[in-house]
């Protein structure tokens, strides 16, 4: 059995949950199952970011400790998921005491490495990106008040703030040979490859060296070696990937989880995850991680769904009116990972109609129909040789191929395929036409073990609708318990299956 590890960002509590978090955390949500169906030993771990002047200043704003702030939030991240069918392992604070204690240990070890370092620094800082940018990379534009400013953040269009004080830095100028050099050893770290090339850029136009802490907050994790000082942002939040699984007790036991297989991350933090943290690992003597798998943004109104743009969606309000393997196809199919995307609910409506009332829903309903009238309701046995079963080995193959390269839209497109074959199938045959017999079992049959592949390769993505899929065509158990590659061999579905049709599965939607 391999090990797979999957991580999200953590997500900052400064604010609620909102499509752009879930649309990450489905995503690792959906790879994990499909690695579940594969009998991998699956780790999927996600959480909360907790320190920091954001959250501190989030906090004095809400007339709270920051303590009693991210307690008030944090909760409302993992009721989310809980909601969004989200099947992580693990949930992390970065304000947990196995937390705090990876911090330490990664510091003490770069400490000791001779890479950290105390000098005084002053720059302009964006609070709400938590980084340092130089001139040249600030952009021009208006600000709150309507005044022409040339100093902001190129993320966030917001005025960066000047800030000097003594820090501590980590010497990340020392590594640009060496990443290169990992990089180049591991061609297909980064995925896609356009998102790794802009990683790569990064390394290349020149490494500055970053503060890593403190002295004007106390909200963070002291220095190990010098308390005054409280890690800063990147060595405290990028722990948490090792510290869920044991980094910092005292044992080296965290590797048999670690080299985690992917992070998934979204564009703008491709520097912190693909530059600053595989050189804290190697200053540290810690393997690199396996792989990264950097997706683009999910837009609305063709911005970047934050808080300061006011232009937050709530997934949890969606679901009601579209359900729940509605909202997380839609979330997973609409837009190829690594591309933005730009959410609106009419492109949810026109997605949801096509593909799954339209295609899959249909598909459903018309098979129960007919073997209800045709076959008395009982399921019969596909044809060992039909057309249909080398369509389903192609859809299989390509569906494992897309999953593997983290491209979950390419994925379902695949799988798919399978459905719109056995709908043509049906239209070409016509069963319903025809009278009772040994041809109108063989097309029926078909295209029930065509249903039981659909509903085991679409389960990480829709896994109710997968379990719906399964006992309506008779199937005893739980979808999720097959594995792969046997459970997709054409073949298996079993005559004598009570055949159920139940309601539709996806009613059509008005735009």
């Amino acid at each position: 059995m391999s090990r797979f590890y999957v991580t999200t960002p953590i997500y900052y509590v400064n604010a609620e949950p909102h499509l752009g978090h879930a649309y990450t955390t489905i995503i690792g949500d959906a790879l994990t199952r499909w690695h579940r169906l594969l009998g991998d030993d699956v780790t999927y771990l996600t959480g909360t970011d907790e320190h920091g002047l954001k959250i501190q200043q989030a906090a004095e704003e809400a007339g709270l400790t920051p303590q009693a702030f991210t307690d008030s939030i944090a909760p409302k991240f993992s009721d989310a998921w809980q909601k969004l069918n989200i099947g992580n392992d693990d949930f992390i604070r970065t304000t947990e005491l196995r937390h705090k204690a990876a911090v330490a240990e990664l510091l003490q070890r770069c400490y000791d490495a001779g890479d950290i370092e105390l000098d005084t620094f002053a720059g302009k800082y964006c609070v709400a990106c938590e980084e340092y940018y130089q001139d040249d990379e600030l952009v021009s534009g208006p600000t709150e008040d309507g005044s022409i400013s040339s100093d902001l953040c190129p993320i966030h269009q917001r005025p960066v703030e000047y800030f000097e004080e003594e820090n501590y830095f980590f010497r990340l100028s020392r590594f640009e040979d060496r990443l290169l050099d990992w990089y180049g050893a591991h061609p297909t770290a980064l995925r896609p490859e356009h998102r790794g090339n802009e990683a790569l850029g990064l390394i290349r136009s020149g490494l500055r060296d970053f503060s890593i802490s403190r002295t004007s907050l106390d909200w963070g994790i002291p220095l190990p070696w010098d308390p005054k000082h409280v890690a800063y942002v990147w060595f405290d939040a990028l722990t948490n990937y090792l510290a869920a699984v044991g980094f910092g007790d005292g044992t080296d036991g965290y590797t048999e989880r670690w080299p985690v297989d992917f992070h998934l991350i979204g564009k703008d933090i491709v520097r912190q995850h693909c530059v600053y943290w595989p050189a804290m690992l190697m200053s540290a003597g810690i393997d690199l991680p396996k792989g990264w798998a950097i997706g683009g943004w999910l837009l609305s109104g063709g911005e970047k769904m934050s808080k300061t743009s006011g232009n937050v969606v709530n997934p949890l309000d969606l679901i009601d009116d579209i359900g729940l393997d509605g909202f997380r196809y839609y979330v997973l199919a609409d837009t190829a990972y690594g591309n933005d995307g730009d959410f609106s609910w009419e492109g949810l409506v026109s997605r949801y109609n096509s593909d799954l009332a339209n295609n899959l829903g249909n598909l459903a309903a018309r098979v129960a129909t007919v073997v209800a009238k045709k076959c008395d309701g009982i399921g019969t046995a596909p044809d060992p040789d039909s057309a249909l079963g080398a369509v389903a080995a192609e859809a299989y193959e390509q569906t494992v191929a897309h999953w593997a390269d983290v491209q979950p839209s390419k994925a379902l497109d695949a799988t798919w395929s399978l459905i719109r074959a056995t709908n043509s199938h049906l239209e070409t045959n016509e069963p319903w036409k025809a009278e009772p017999g040994a041809e109108v079992d063989q097309v029926m049959g078909d295209a029930l073990e065509a249903l039981r592949i659909v509903a085991i390769l679409c389960s990480p993505a829709m896994p109710d609708t997968a379990q719906a899929v399964w006992e309506r065509i008779g199937m005893p158990g739980d979808v999720a318990d097959q594995r792969l590659p046997e459970a997709a061999a054409w073949g298996q579905y079993p005559a004598g299956n009570d055949v159920t049709k139940g309601d539709p599965l996806f009613p059509r939607m008005k735009p």
